[in-house]
């Protein structure tokens, strides 16, 4: 028995010898092992850009959930021109467009720029639709307008037309110029001439010092 035990550490200890089979081994999968790792991960990253062919899968529409709204965002933000040219910008605090076959975008927290001949307008609204086909804006609720030269207006339930620059207002109004302040029932204005057209109960205050 002690012959065989010496004789199977001797075998052992000559397999893991300096220089052995075993040795060689080790030296080798050393070298190899890390640069197999570096091949296969530059296939893999590799791959997705060669690849070749369409992957193809089928959908159960019965299965599919739908969207109840087409698109939502938050911050949005519109740009156009108008018939002349000028441009307008709609920002909005968030948009939603319910379907693609509607191209009403309803706005919450909108203001609207426009330029107009002699400076900017601004126009604000807690809340509005906007057509992207006509351009108009549709405001269920108060709407106020300022320009240069220190002109406001303020009304409610009103449709501006950003190709024409014409603002249509239902409810009451209110407003400041130059000359004065007015205030009606319901009003037509065209902001690029500053012309403001009063329907019922149509008051105008002039101030001699701001006509002069």
């Amino acid at each position: 028995m002690p012959e065989t035990v010496a004789r199977f550490r001797t075998a052992r200890e000559i397999w893991a010898a300096p220089g052995s089979r075993h040795d060689r081994l080790v030296a080798t999968m050393r070298v190899a092992l890390p640069m197999a790792i570096g091949v296969l991960a530059a296939f893999l990253v590799m791959a997705p850009l060669t690849a070749s062919g369409d992957v193809s899968f089928v959908l159960d529409k019965n299965k599919v959930e739908v969207a109840k709204e087409r698109l939502r965002i938050q911050s949005a933000q519109y740009r156009g021109q108008d018939a002349k040219g000028q441009p307008f910008v709609i920002d909005a605090g968030s948009a939603v467009q319910r379907s693609s076959a509607e191209p009403i975008v309803q706005l919450q927290d909108l203001a609207a720029g426009i330029r107009l001949s002699d400076g900017p307008a601004r126009l604000t609204a807690p809340r509005g639709r906007y057509d992207m086909d006509k351009e108009q804006v549709r405001v269920d609720g108060p709407i106020a307008v300022e320009a240069a030269g220190g002109y406001r207006l303020d009304t409610s339930d009103a449709v501006v037309d950003l190709q024409t620059r014409r603002l249509t207002g239902t409810g009451a109004v209110t407003g400041r110029a130059r000359q004065g302040t007015f205030s009606g029932d319901s009003m037509r204005a065209d902001l690029e001439s500053r012309t403001v057209t009063l329907d019922g109960n149509a008051r105008l205050r002039i101030v001699p010092r701001g006509a002069r």
